[in-house]
């Protein structure tokens, strides 16, 4: 058993890639499949999409690489997170489409809720925030508006998972109702602090704890594959939502490591150690992995849209073909026009949070065209991405100064190691500010498609003031995912020799001056403040 197949069901498509044993990609396969907008701000997908892409691209894959079941060790599973469906534990049969991350139709519940004061509640059990994009006021939303389906629920009758736990019930024909303790770090139903379901979430949204799956390690036996779906039953032993998936690929073991990723949305994720960091700046406290029953916790901010802007640009104004279009019309933009996009098509994430806000573009002339729009779509990638990591980085600095990570020898104000700058030009390494913490974490670690864009890239570098590396290997969400189920099966090196095969595929250095980047930075924010202004 020399391979190990990882699952990458994502938000518009899922993929199969088959890793050898010294995670080198042996073959992939991969299956888009179509978005559903009922209404304004809703997001769904057809359940049965999400497993028969799976299927087909797991069958897919091994056809093209030529190899049996027998042939592969375990399986390992990374998945869209949040993303929730609700199914009949009989008949396997969704009560309704899955409702996306994406989603805002529960806006108006969690106003309620945070009118009520129950937010801090909210955060003290589950680190996250009252906001549509977790998947508890989804679930209630299922319950109270699919006939029949509380009655159902309460007796016991009716399943709820993210995708993750979809994927493993059909992959098991029904024998496994589980999770992994990222994913249900995502639901808003999950102490994190305590490591089970919480009574008071569920007894607030009036959600059955019957319909919740099993909470297991992120390297666990979670059962084997019905053995008619491949030809002889694999072991599932990995599972872990997409961005943790992919802070496992990039090596991110290490408290105050920090990476980025660019896919639908833009995720970054930084290592607190066994310590879970308040946020003081609204960003989520979560769960990175989770080894031998010890989870591993990070403070993460969430942008709902970065490479969905691009497409966007391709679906929506027609005005591109193909993503990598992008890059050279970017570069083609006239430099003396000042766009500013803030692609808030569902909503503000972190830190704003704000769900009312819809996309906005500033600074519009009459030569203004596809080039410009081009420019400034990739342009709110990285100026979404410096709004995360200046209130990560000041949250890290407030963890320090009351004891966080002083066991370790990394501190928060080492003068070796790159800084962020704010928009007022000062920098943001000493006592006074937040910092990356040492030489070692120094860098951003950047992966997803977005990444590819070499221009995206040396923007991204360009406006937080710090370098950005990519890896040689891309594919670190579905390595994540791989490395978790092979180090279950004991085929995988131990974690720190993982951490040691990592290596750079490219650097980018921050080249913009000082006080240009103060100003770009400047007119981000009075662009989202002007959208938040209108929304409102």
């Amino acid at each position: 058993m020399t391979h190990i197949l990882a699952i990458d069901q994502g938000t518009t498509s899922t993929r199969a890639i088959l890793f050898d044993t010294d995670l080198q990609v042996v073959a992939t396969a991969q299956e888009e499949f179509p978005q559903h907008y009922p209404a304004s701000g809703w997001v769904e997908h057809d359940c049965g999409d999400l497993w028969t892409t799976t299927a087909a691209t797991c069958r897919g894959v091994m056809e093209r690489a030529g190899i049996k079941a027998e042939d592969i060790a375990a399986i390992g599973i990374t998945n869209q997170r949040e993303t929730t469906l609700v199914w009949d534990r009989k008949t396997g049969k969704p009560i309704h489409n899955a409702i996306v991350w994406q989603d805002r139709r529960t806006s108006e519940l969690c106003k309620s809720l945070k009118a009520e004061g129950f937010e801090e509640v909210v955060t003290d059990r589950t680190g996250l925030l009252l906001d549509p994009y977790f998947s508890a006021t989804k679930v209630a939303w299922m319950l109270d508006n699919v006939e029949g389906a509380r009655a159902r629920a309460e007796a016991g009758e009716l399943a709820f998972g993210t995708v993750d736990s979809w994927l493993v019930w059909n992959l098991t024909g029904g024998a496994q109702h589980v999770t992994d303790a990222t994913n249900a770090a995502r639901t808003m139903l999950y102490d994190i602090r305590k490591g089970r379901w919480s009574q008071t979430m569920c007894d607030k949204l009036g959600i059955p704890m019957s319909m919740l799956p099993e909470v297991r390690d992120c390297a666990a036996d979670f059962g084997e594959t019905r053995a008619d779906l491949f030809g002889a039953p694999i072991p599932i032993l990995g599972i872990a939502g997409d961005q943790q998936a992919a802070t496992v690929g990039q090596a991110c073991f290490q408290p105050g490591m920090l990476k980025s990723t660019y896919g639908t949305g833009c995720f970054a994720l930084i290592n607190t150690g066994d310590t879970p960091v308040r946020s003081q700046n609204r960003l989520l406290t979560t769960i990175a992995y989770q080894l031998d029953g010890k989870p591993t916790y990070a403070l993460e901010g969430s942008i709902f849209i970065a490479g969905a802007v691009v497409q966007w640009l391709r679906d929506g104004l027609k005005i591109i073909r193909d993503a990598a279009e992008t890059q050279p019309l970017a570069q083609g933009a006239d430099d003396a026009q000042e766009v500013v996009m803030v692609p808030a098509f569902t909503g503000l994430g972190a830190p704003y949070w704000n769900a009312e806000c819809r996309g906005a573009i500033f600074g519009l002339t009459r030569n203004s065209g596809p080039q410009e729009f081009a420019r400034a779509a990739l342009e709110s990638v990285g100026f979404q991405t410096r709004d995360l990591l200046e209130a990560m980085m000041a949250d890290m600095s407030a963890a320090g100064e009351t004891g966080f990570g002083q066991s370790d020898a990394a501190t928060l104000s080492d003068s070796h190691s790159a800084t962020l700058r704010d928009s007022r030009s000062a920098t943001l390494r000493d006592s006074h500010s937040a910092t990356l913490r040492d030489s070692h974490s120094a860098t951003l670690r950047v992966d997803g498609g977005m990444s590819a864009s070499d221009w995206a890239m040396q923007f991204l570098s360009d406006i937080i003031g710090a370098p950005v590396e990519r890896p040689t290997v891309l594919e670190t969400t579905a390595m994540g995912a791989a490395w978790l189920a092979g180090h279950k099966a004991g085929l995988m090196p131990a974690m720190t020799e993982f951490a040691a095969t990592w290596s750079s595929g490219a650097r980018f250095e921050p080249a913009m001056p000082e006080d240009t980047r103060a100003v770009r930075y400047a007119g981000w924010k009075k662009a989202v403040e002007a959208t938040i202004g209108y929304a409102s």
